[in-house]
């Protein structure tokens, strides 16, 4: 595949921007590609689990796991075989201004499980991660991906939320997270809410040079002021975007 069809394909359909954010290459953006695809069928190909942790299954694999690295030049913190395949972990640590790790730490972590073809067959986010993305609304925003809008102009994948059923779910509480993660770096104040942020710093044992920002992780909450309830979250969790505004999917109250 030459160089000029690739990058005509890319400009077309940059959602990667939100699924897998800076796969160039034409092998990595077809697959990525296949993926969303796939996601129009949502219960087809994919299942949830909810409990100690999110999974994602992947009835049907398509990613490698070399598909990762290529796409934040980061490497796992953690590596290990398992009787089916391989399991990595990513590991995000609460930072301080300075970038050095608070203390008692403040953790999470994305799991990826392969099979021994190297395909990727789940994907997890532990427990503190779902704190601040709640199961209910995290399944609900992934299912909206597959009837999602391509806007070329913007070059995003803007989620289609009125193509998929509203779900009626509890809104974080900013005490309970505030007691989860610890106070927050900075506090924006604007009309109506409350914006925290927060720093995560991923352990990796090796970054491709160049690449070293792509290590530290900003994660914003936004804050209903007169509730008090986490009503938005965005991060970009070593090259995973993820922008979710809880309201797009949860039934009016009465």
């Amino acid at each position: 595949m030459t160089q000029q069809p690739c990058i005509k394909k890319f400009g077309r359909f940059f959602f990667l921007l939100l699924l897998l954010t800076g796969l160039t290459a034409c092998g990595h953006w077809w697959r990525a590609y296949q993926v969303y695809q796939q996601m129009r069928q949502f219960d087809r190909y994919f299942s949830v689990e909810s409990g100690a942790k999110f999974t994602l299954n992947f009835k049907e694999p398509l990613l490698y796991s070399s598909d990762f690295v290529a796409l934040s030049k980061l490497y796992p913190s953690e590596d290990q075989p398992t009787r089916n395949g391989r399991q990595t972990r990513y590991w995000f640590r609460k930072v301080d201004a300075a970038g050095h790790a608070v203390l008692p730490e403040i953790k999470f972590f994305s799991e990826l499980n392969f099979n021994q073809e190297q395909r990727l067959t789940a994907w997890s986010f532990s427990a503190l991660f779902l704190e601040i993305a709640p199961p209910q609304f995290l399944e609900v925003s992934l299912r909206s991906l597959g009837g999602g809008h391509i806007d070329q102009e913007k070059r995003q994948l803007k989620a289609d939320t009125e193509k998929i059923g509203k779900i009626i779910a509890q809104l974080p509480d900013q005490g309970r997270i505030l007691e989860k993660l610890g106070a927050p770096l900075q506090i924006k104040h604007e009309p109506g809410q409350e914006i925290y942020l927060y720093r995560f710093l991923l352990d990796t044992p090796r970054i491709e040079p160049g690449h070293e920002n792509n290590a530290l992780n900003e994660v914003t909450l936004s804050f209903d002021k007169n509730t008090h309830e986490l009503f938005k979250m965005a991060g970009n969790f070593a090259g995973l975007k993820v922008s979710i505004d809880y309201r797009d999917f949860q039934k009016a109250r009465p």
